[in-house]
């Protein structure tokens, strides 16, 4: 018989570990085959219920950002209207008679929509034009249109 050097086995034990390990494998993979599969039915119940948990919490919290993003947006929106209603009468000399006037003049590509209320109606407040010798008036200042109270507990109409 000749003994391996490395394990020091011979080559008849070596056949029968073969055949070992083959057994125990083929034990296993049986034993493994009668287990059940899948999932009870608690199982189940216990993740929806975390999952309903965690979307409670969650969704108000996303509210809330949409939220704060659209008053982000509507605050940048007036900003903007703001500065080009300026720069119109600056470069004029007289104030637009209108939110068109700074679309036909280049000013703006188009008239935002209000983020609020999701539509292109703007209050627009109009008065005299201080820098104007005919005492001709324009637009002065834009408000948003919507009736709703911001998270701050001011109307949206007032920014």
């Amino acid at each position: 018989m000749v003994r391996s050097t490395v394990t020091g086995e011979s080559s008849k034990q070596k056949a029968v570990s073969r055949k070992q390990r083959t057994r125990r494998r083929n034990f296993l993979a049986t034993n493994y085959c009668l287990l059940p599969i899948g999932f009870t039915l608690l199982e189940l119940m216990i993740v929806i219920s975390i999952i309903i948990i965690l979307a409670a919490v969650a969704l108000p919290q996303y509210q809330k950002t949409i939220m704060h993003a659209r008053e982000t947006v509507l605050r940048d929106d007036l900003f903007k209207m703001r500065s080009l209603i300026d720069q119109y009468a600056a470069d004029k000399g007289k104030l637009p008679q209108s939110l068109d006037d700074l679309v036909s003049a280049g000013y703006m590509r188009e008239i935002p929509k209000d983020p609020i209320t999701d539509n292109k109606d703007w209050n627009v407040v109009t008065g005299e034009d201080p820098y104007s010798t005919e005492g001709a008036g324009g637009v002065t200042d834009v408000h948003s249109s919507s009736p709703e109270v911001s998270t701050e507990g001011t109307p949206y109409s007032e920014w």
